[in-house]
């Protein structure tokens, strides 16, 4: 990889969060998942974000105890190319990659999003602005109650029109105001030593809930949608695939 002076890599607006955005689901040892997080929330939020990288969110997969998941953003693609080989030549990955590495089994399950339109990206306070009094501070162990639910469509056909439909049918039926909507960004990957899926084309909603119980009233009111639910599933190429997200200490999206 080639280095890239500190100096060089872009910061993040302050009023953007996040023309680019990555889902990131690892596959994990379902033993060592939180020797892994310790260690993410201890050493590797900060130390990404002085590079011009916004650490939107991570969390336990509350359904697969052997992923992680977490949603990493940047002003846009040339800086997501600068930021990346800073970090990953940096100091604090050399340090810690060895530690990091030996809990993971697989690492390549990324989408690579943009907001499907203006005003659907990230706008919850702290992650276009100060940062630093918003998340817990280093050394934090209370995990919250939220949950944060990330829903991924595989769309067949244009997911403009894919959007449109969604935004005017679907989400009043869902009963609750989205934190992003995101779909597939098609550019080339700027940073190929970390791979992103290739030939998908989805469409991405995240909602926050109180606790699991209020997203359990939530799914029981949409499984009750029968035929919209139906004219849905008739515009994806597969199911969708659901993520209830538990938020960790350090977490900023919570």
């Amino acid at each position: 990889m080639l280095s890239v002076p500190a100096a060089s890599v872009r910061t993040m607006p302050s009023d953007l969060c996040c023309p680019i955005v990555e889902l990131r689901q690892y596959t994990v040892y379902p033993e060592r998942r939180d020797d892994l997080i310790t260690l993410f929330d201890r050493e590797l939020v900060e130390s990404q974000e002085v590079l011009g990288m916004r650490l939107i969110g991570q969390f336990r997969n509350l359904d697969a105890p052997g992923r992680f998941v977490w949603i990493r953003g940047f002003a846009d693609m040339a800086t997501r190319h600068e930021a990346l080989t800073a970090f990953y030549t940096g100091p604090v990955w050399k340090e810690h990659a060895a530690a990091a590495n030996v809990t993971m089994i697989d690492i390549d399950d990324v989408h690579l999003l943009h907001p499907a339109g203006a005003g659907s990206g990230f706008p919850f306070p702290g992650v276009g602005g100060d940062v630093a009094s918003a998340r817990p501070p280093a050394g934090a162990t209370l995990t919250p109650s939220s949950l944060v639910s990330v829903v991924v469509y595989p769309v067949v056909g244009d997911l403009r029109a894919f959007g449109r439909f969604f935004a005017a049918e679907v989400e009043p039926a869902l009963g609750v105001t989205p934190l992003a909507r995101l779909e597939t960004d098609t550019s080339p990957n700027t940073f190929p030593s970390l791979p992103v899926r290739a030939g998908v084309n989805v469409f991405a909603w995240a909602a926050r809930f109180d606790d699991a119980p209020a997203h359990a009233v939530h799914l029981a009111e949409w499984e009750r949608q029968t035929a919209l639910r139906a004219e849905l599933d008739r515009r994806l190429s597969a199911p969708p695939v659901t993520l209830r997200l538990a938020p960790t200490a350090r977490s900023l999206l919570r």
